[in-house]
């Protein structure tokens, strides 16, 4: 396998450096693509510094913050031009584990789509409140019920994609921003009948940096699930 792995960034200073560390400790094969929407507080800057001692890594820097969903778009688009395998999915703060990664890269071969999954049997999170844990919980039951799926966890963003799968995905026409995104990836997968495979593991909650959850991307997630479920979302 080749394996190109994206993470998007927007303010992770705190966090981008040690995460690309433990990647390439537990990973050292893979290829790494930063995409920094012109962060601030100099992440960008940083990856840029990290590029310069890593031929595996390079950056792709983009003039402002437009959402997660997009930012895997225009990465996911420009690294299909290479001669990759395998494409990863992987925030860069420090909650999706490298270690977690290799044992989902050992499956990826295998199913057009692996998933790092908190919640199957053997999955876990780490310093999350019972009430952080019930909202991603009854999130992940409302999108499986509505939209019929049988992915257990629909909104990690921890995740294994085959290119044969990336190909036959519409990523130009992908209705998400936010964190429904990953929703949207997982139900136009299982349309296309795509073998899918979820792996357990640890999500630790980031220690640095602050979270980009906010009431508009809960509110675009439960709509566009709805919207999906109901009249169906366009291939």
């Amino acid at each position: 396998m080749k394996v190109a792995v994206l993470m998007p960034t927007y303010n992770e200073a705190e966090t981008l450096e040690n995460s690309v560390r433990d990647l390439f400790m537990h990973n050292p094969d893979v290829d790494l693509l930063v995409i920094d929407d012109n962060s601030p507080d100099g992440t960008g800057a940083i990856a840029d510094r990290l590029a310069r001692a890593n031929s595996s890594i390079s950056v792709l820097h983009r003039h402002k913050k437009k959402g997660l969903g997009d930012a895997y778009v225009e990465g996911f688009t420009q690294l299909l031009g290479k001669q990759y395998s395998h494409f990863v999915e992987m925030d860069a703060d420090g909650s999706h584990r490298a270690e977690d990664l290799k044992k989902m890269l050992n499956q990826a071969g295998k199913f057009d789509l692996v998933i790092g999954s908190r919640w199957v049997v053997g999955g876990e999170v780490t310093n999350w409140s019972p009430t952080r844990q019930a909202i991603s919980r009854s999130g992940n039951r409302y999108a499986r019920w509505i939209l019929r799926s049988k992915v257990s966890d629909m909104t990690s963003g921890f995740r294994v994609y085959s290119r044969d799968l990336l190909e036959k995905l519409p990523l130009k026409s992908m209705q998400a921003h936010g964190y429904a995104f990953q929703v949207e990836m997982t139900f136009k997968s299982e349309r296309l009948t795509s073998s899918i495979m979820e792996i357990p593991i640890r999500f630790i909650e980031r220690e640095g940096g602050r979270s980009k959850m906010s009431l508009w991307i809960v509110f675009e997630a439960f709509w566009l699930c709805t919207k999906w479920g109901l009249v169906g979302a366009k291939r």
